[in-house]
């Protein structure tokens, strides 16, 4: 689900700060994380851990020469930022395992672009072991311009599942 980029980051209705588990949140639920304004530090830094030494990350002239205003961020790096801004939210997920993300990179993060996010459940299911579930988020990475600049999905394990619905599964 792509949310309408004018209304993305609009806190109404988003979930209010606590810890949650997977029986916390339902279809439809979602929250917003603060943001994070990207700076040459970070690309230098991901790219030195990275090893991805890519002149649109490291060169400002071939940027340019490639029709952006300036050099890009990592794809991988704004998909980091994001995921490190979820673990910092103060919506706090009981979180045990990411599983998997499915990703679009839709425009480039430039330095001096501050972006946020929006996690939306879209689906929930309950897992083998009677403490666990797996909840479904679509993702929208917007920046201070309201344009989304990624978005895709991830699935979280997570804990706080009741046992008792285990015994119906």
């Amino acid at each position: 689900m792509t949310v309408d980029a004018t209304t993305l980051l609009s806190p109404a209705g988003a979930l209010p700060p606590g810890l949650y588990g997977y029986d916390d949140l339902s279809e439809g639920a979602f929250f917003l994380t603060s943001g994070v304004t990207v700076t040459e530090a970070h690309i230098v830094g991901y790219a030195g851990i990275s090893g991805d030494l890519f002149d649109v990350h490291m060169d400002d002239a071939f940027a340019r020469e490639q029709g952006f205003p300036g050099r890009i961020a990592h794809g991988l790096l704004g998909l980091a930022l994001i995921d490190g801004l979820k673990t910092r939210c103060p919506v706090r997920l009981q979180g045990i395992a990411t599983l998997s993300w499915n990703w679009s990179f839709k425009a480039p993060i430039l330095i001096g672009d501050r972006i946020a996010a929006r996690f939306d459940v879209y689906a929930k299911r309950p897992t083998r072991r009677a403490d666990r579930g797996i909840v479904s988020f679509n993702v929208n990475v917007v920046n201070q311009n309201g344009e989304v600049v990624q978005e895709g999905q991830t699935l979280l394990m997570m804990g706080g599942r009741k046992t008792s619905d285990a015994a119906s599964a």
